[in-house]
């Protein structure tokens, strides 16, 4: 925000508010609009310099001030304020107090540069880093290490849980040695689909597109998406199976249940994926915490863990009494 802005007074003439603008020209932000203002500075209306300039000489300023206009309150968020400004189109809006009083102006060029600085943060979040304070080239190796650490350590400790998971099940990757050839490809479907439906909410999230009371209709969403994306990569999964089967025979007798499985775990997983990297910004939301603190990474970290148990679990009904 910034107090320097052009004033007037709804009973001066045109003549006079365009002396008086001339006057404050070198002293305030910008002149493309005039604010009028009563002696206990509430702000009443708001006059361009071309409804001025277009004014008979005999009009008063408040004869031709608009009487409705956006403004915003001094604690606003700034990406609420950025937003307000590009849907209206605003070069300027008053900012005031809960009583009225005008505070000052905020320019468009200023709103873009907040939004731009919040947007780089958001995404630097999003990528499972610390927002950096300095550009890339400014900053120290000892400060970045501080600023990536900090996750990364979090998400090793994370995907330590994919070991315990494979744990539990290694009396069936020991009967199917042939399951552990697909794990990267059953937990990098779900991490991918997981980090695709995060960064989508969060941007609808930024941009005022979705709210968290509005949770039901994404997880509808995400769950017809999650079916539609997993069957289409199960196609892609089984294909590959018969494919490389047919060509040398990889896969022995129960190349069908392999891919069976193969394709019921890529649904169930990619599925499960959408719905966490939905959900996950949205109940931050709802508890005050920074949606963007869902990052990408620590998504696919919840999914990889939760896909190897969907993906055993699946394998240990199907493949029941089938040795590998």
């Amino acid at each position: 925000m910034n107090p320097r802005f052009a004033r007037l007074r709804p009973e001066m003439d045109i003549d006079e508010a365009i002396a008086y603008l001339r006057r404050q020209a070198g002293q305030v932000e910008t002149i493309y609009y005039a604010y009028v203002l009563d002696t206990d500075q509430r702000l009443l209306g708001i006059v361009s310099l071309r409804d001025l300039l277009s004014a008979r000489r005999n009009q008063h300023v408040h004869q031709v001030m608009r009487r409705r206009f956006q403004n915003v309150l001094e604690n606003e968020r700034q990406e609420a304020v950025a937003k307000l400004m590009t849907d209206h189109r605003l070069l300027a809006i008053p900012v005031l107090d809960p009583s009225g009083v005008m505070c000052g102006i905020v320019t468009i060029d200023d709103a873009m540069l907040a939004a731009r600085e919040g947007a780089s943060r958001e995404v630097q979040k999003i990528g499972g880093t610390e927002a950096l304070d300095t550009p890339y080239l400014d900053t120290t190796v000892r400060t970045m290490l501080r600023k990536r650490a900090g996750w990364l350590s979090v998400l090793f400790l994370g995907e330590m849980l994919t070991a315990t998971a494979m744990g539990c099940f290694e009396k069936e990757i020991a009967r199917a040695v042939v399951l552990a050839l697909f794990i990267p490809l059953i937990i990098s479907s779900g991490g991918n689909s997981g980090s695709q439906a995060t960064t989508l909410i969060i941007r609808a999230m930024a941009l005022g597109e979705v709210r968290p009371r509005q949770w039901w209709r994404v997880l509808l969403r995400e769950l017809l998406s999650g079916i539609g994306l997993g069957a289409i990569l199960c196609s892609l999964g089984i294909a590959r199976i018969l494919i490389w089967h047919g060509a040398s025979g990889a896969y022995g007798e129960q190349f069908a249940r392999i891919a069976l499985v193969i394709g019921a775990s890529v649904i169930g997983v990619v599925m499960f994926g959408t719905i966490i990297g939905a959900m996950l910004p949205l109940i931050l939301r709802a508890f005050k915490f920074d949606p963007a603190s869902a990052s990408a990474p620590a998504v696919a970290t919840i999914v990889d863990v939760s896909g190897l148990v969907i993906y055993f679990s699946i394998a240990k009904m199907l493949l029941l009494g089938v040795a590998g």
